[in-house]
């Protein structure tokens, strides 16, 4: 039996899948150990894992509100949460991950967890690293869609010179960013690492996990060395029984409902999303189910309609399959649970990764629209007759409406209707 270490920093995004490894490892007869954010030890122990504390904690920073408010700043948030959240705080999480390495036989490193190579290093263990997101592996061959400078995807009809400046940019930010890891590493006795922590230095000379489904990545000629691609690891938190009667019931009591998910961090950023959340599954004529978050108050107006249910949590794999269709923000655990649940998706992605993962989705699966019309003031809707969404509408070459289909399209209706009204549009205009 091996003592295997997983650190992580984070949302449940960035701590759930260190579950599923942990569970998995177990499984195979090893042992497990999560150290992560103190806050996070009921959700580890809950599943049998062991668990160590990791400083200085989310309650450190106050208000958690404002604090996710300032890492989702588009423009600002990933340095604040680099040299205010992270570097600050070296000498606290060594301390702790040094204490929590001992005995262990492997560390597995987030790609926050900066000081974990450190402790490899110094005491000559094996280490793994792990990424979420094709994200953090900012390939030129495949560059990233990064949030708040989305003009610079369409540079890459130029080739990967553009991309390649771009990352020597990011590299001479980090090295000034990481100026407290290298005075770290001095203390230590250290040589100067290869590369900032936060990109290529983060990545190990012996194993590298891409902890993200293959059909949103290919391996690239620029990618680390001893890359291997896992699948996303997932896994869904527990609800109380009552809460679980509460869901089953619901979803029981009637048709399908849109289930609107933000992840666990999005959620305290939402503004006025749940409110049109709202609006939009009445406008639909829809019953809807909104995820708000378990420790986010949801702003919702008050009271909500009938067939419209706010809840704090729910276990994505059980919930998505049963949808109607899922609108969420791409956050990479979200996206995975979404992909294999088969059913519609809307995505509305907000910073971090999550531009970059709704991307590759598109890329992957296309997009299903040629164009996309607004009816501001509804009387495109009235000329048309519509009154349910969705409707499909057959125009002949006149630009007359020869046939309307009401409700969703499934696999009977494509065959027995659709199509041959279609193949008769398309006869009668030749």
């Amino acid at each position: 039996m091996r003592r295997i270490l997983l650190a992580t920093i984070g949302s449940l995004g960035d701590l759930h899948p260190y579950i599923a490894i942990a569970q998995a490892l177990a499984r195979r007869g090893q042992q497990p150990l999560i150290a992560t954010a103190p806050e996070y030890r009921a959700e580890v122990e809950r599943e049998g894992i062991a668990f160590f504390p990791v400083g200085p904690g989310f309650a450190h920073f106050g208000d958690y509100r404002a604090l996710m408010e300032k890492l989702f700043d588009v423009r600002r948030g990933t340095e604040f949460l680099v040299r205010e959240i992270v570097m600050p705080h070296l000498r606290t999480s060594y301390t702790d991950l040094a204490k929590a390495a001992e005995g262990a036989d492997l560390l597995v490193s987030h790609p926050l967890t900066v000081v974990l190579p450190l402790i490899a290093e110094l005491r000559k263990l094996p280490w793994a690293a792990t990424v979420l997101s094709p994200l953090s592996l900012m390939s030129a061959y495949d560059p990233p869609l990064i949030a708040g400078v989305e003009w610079l995807h369409r540079l890459r009809r130029l080739g990967r010179a553009p991309y390649r400046l771009v990352f020597a940019l990011l590299k001479l930010v980090s090295r000034r960013w990481e100026a407290p890891l290298r005075e770290l590493r001095r203390e230590l006795g250290l040589p100067p690492a290869r590369g900032p922590a936060l990109l290529d230095g983060q990545f190990s000379a012996r194993l590298n996990l891409a902890l993200f489904d293959p059909h949103l990545a290919a391996p690239q000629p620029d990618w680390p060395a001893n890359l291997r691609i896992t699948g996303a690891p997932l896994h869904d938190g527990a609800l109380g029984d009552d809460e679980r009667r509460a869901l089953g019931a619901f979803l029981a009591d009637g048709e399908p409902p849109l289930v609107f998910a933000l992840g666990s961090s999005a959620v305290w950023v939402a503004g006025d999303f749940w409110n049109l959340a709202v609006e939009a599954a009445q406008r639909l004529r829809r019953r809807a189910l909104l995820v708000t978050g378990r420790d986010t108050p949801p702003r919702l107006a008050a009271g909500l309609p009938a067939g419209i249910r706010a809840v704090p949590y729910v276990p994505y794999s059980r919930v998505f399959p049963r949808a109607l269709a899922v609108i969420h923000q791409a956050g990479i655990g979200t996206l995975s649970q979404a992909l294999r649940s088969g059913r519609p998706q809307l995505i509305v992605p907000f910073a971090f990764d999550q531009p970059d993962n709704a991307r590759r989705f598109i890329g992957r699966y296309g997009n299903p629209f040629a164009a996309v019309g607004a009816d501001a003031n509804g009387r495109a809707s009235i000329d048309w007759g519509v009154y349910g969404v969705p409707e499909t509408f057959v125009i002949d070459r006149d630009g007359r409406i020869a046939y309307k289909l009401v409700g969703p399209i499934t696999v009977d209706n494509l065959e027995t209707a659709l199509k041959p009204q279609l193949e008769k549009a398309l006869a009668a205009s030749r």
